[in-house]
C-alpha cells in the first residue's frame, strides 16, 4: 500500500506492507485523512514517534472477525486503543489505559496510507447525513466536546477561547450550544469571521474581550497561551488546556496560586456526541475545509497544512 512515514525522514513509500490484522481488530480502507496541529509536531520530534502518522480519517471496513455486519460500513475511529485488561480500564479510564497503543502518534500506524487498522470497539459508524469531508472533523470535534464532560458550563458563564486554529474554531462553537457568552480571541481576521458570522464575538487583542472570563479555554498551540489565558481569566476562573507542543515551556505559575485557578488538561472526547452535533447541524464545519490532496502528493499537503494560518488540510485516498 501507499504511506507517508516518518522515521529518520517524512517520506512516500508506495509498496509499503499491508497491515496484518490482530485479532478484534478491524481492517480499514482510508478514503480521507485529515492534517492537524498534532501531526506537525510529530515531524518535529513530539512523542518521539516512526512509523505512518494520521489519526483524523473516515474510511470503509474491509475485514472484521465477528462482526461482518460492518463490512462496507463507512467509519471513523477513536485513536487510543486500550488493554482493556488493566487497573486503569477496569476503572473506565482506557483512554488512559498505561499499555495503549494511539493511532498514528504512539505504538500503532497511523491514516496516512490506504488500509489501517484499529479494534472494532473504537469504530462508529458514520451516518449517511454526513459527508466524507465533514467526517473528517470528527476526532477533534470530539475533543471539543469533552470541555463540556469536564467542567459544567452555565448560560451565564463568560467564555473565552485563545486560538482561533481549527480547534479553536470547533471549541468555540461546541461551548455555544451551551452559552450565548462565548469569545474567541485569535490572530487571524479571516479565522474569526466565520465565527463572527454564526454571532460569536471576537476579538484579535486581548484589551477587546468583554471582561475577565469565567472559563478559558488555551488552544493556541503555544507555550505562551497558558500565560494569555492567565491574564484573560477571572480569578478563581478556570483555564482548560488544549494545546500540545513540542518541547518545554518556562512559565511563572504564581498567579495561578494566588488567584486560585483550576487548571484542566483536556484532551479525547466523545465520538457520539460529535457524531450527533454534525447530524443534526449544531456545529458548522464546512467553513473550515481549506485544501485536499491525493495521497501520492502527502508532501505538499503537510507544507500547505505548515502554513501559518491554515485550516484543515486533507489527504484523499481515492484521486
Amino acid at each position: 500500500m501507499r504511506a507517508l512515514v516518518l522515521d529518520q525522514s517524512l517520506h512516500m513509500e508506495m509498496r509499503y506492507p499491508n497491515p496484518t490484522v490482530p485479532q478484534d481488530e478491524a481492517l480499514v480502507r482510508v478514503r480521507r485523512a485529515g492534517i492537524c496541529a498534532t501531526d506537525l509536531q510529530m515531524i518535529q520530534g513530539y512523542m518521539a514517534f516512526s512509523g505512518i502518522l494520521g489519526h483524523e480519517f473516515v474510511g470503509v471496513v474491509e475485514q472484521a472477525t465477528g462482526r461482518e455486519d460492518l463490512l462496507g460500513a463507512r467509519v471513523v475511529g477513536e485513536i487510543n486503543a486500550s488493554c482493556q485488561h488493566c487497573s486503569t480500564c477496569r476503572a473506565g479510564r482506557p483512554t488512559h489505559c498505561p499499555n495503549r497503543t494511539i493511532l498514528g502518534i504512539h505504538g500503532r500506524n497511523g491514516a496516512f496510507a490506504d488500509y489501517l487498522c484499529l479494534p472494532i470497539r473504537n469504530l462508529h459508524v458514520v451516518p449517511a447525513a454526513i459527508s466524507d469531508r465533514q467526517a473528517i472533523f470528527i476526532e477533534p470535534l470530539a475533543a471539543a466536546c469533552q470541555i463540556l464532560d469536564q467542567i459544567s458550563v452555565t448560560p451565564k458563564q463568560q467564555v473565552v477561547v485563545i486560538g482561533d486554529g481549527k480547534l479553536g474554531l470547533l471549541c468555540a462553537q461546541v461551548l455555544k450550544t451551551r452559552t450565548g457568552q462565548v469569545a474567541i480571541l485569535g490572530r487571524h481576521p479571516e479565522h474569526l469571521a466565520i465565527l463572527s458570522a454564526m454571532g460569536i464575538a471576537t476579538a484579535l487583542r486581548k484589551e477587546d474581550l468583554p471582561g475577565q472570563a469565567d472559563i478559558v479555554i488555551e488552544a493556541t498551540g503555544h507555550p505562551e497561551g497558558l500565560m494569555l489565558a492567565m491574564q484573560v481569566v477571572r480569578p478563581q476562573g478556570t483555564i482548560v488546556l488544549k494545546s500540545t507542543y513540542h518541547g518545554t515551556a518556562a512559565i511563572n505559575m504564581t498567579p495561578c496560586v494566588v488567584n486560585e485557578l483550576c487548571l484542566i488538561g483536556s484532551r479525547c472526547g466523545p465520538f457520539h456526541k460529535a457524531i450527533e452535533m454534525l447530524q443534526h447541524q449544531q456545529v458548522q464545519v464546512d467553513p473550515l475545509y481549506q485544501a485536499e490532496y491525493p495521497l501520492d502528493r502527502a508532501l505538499d499537503a503537510i507544507d500547505c497544512a505548515g502554513i501559518p494560518g491554515s485550516l484543515k488540510v486533507v489527504l484523499n485516498m481515492e484521486t
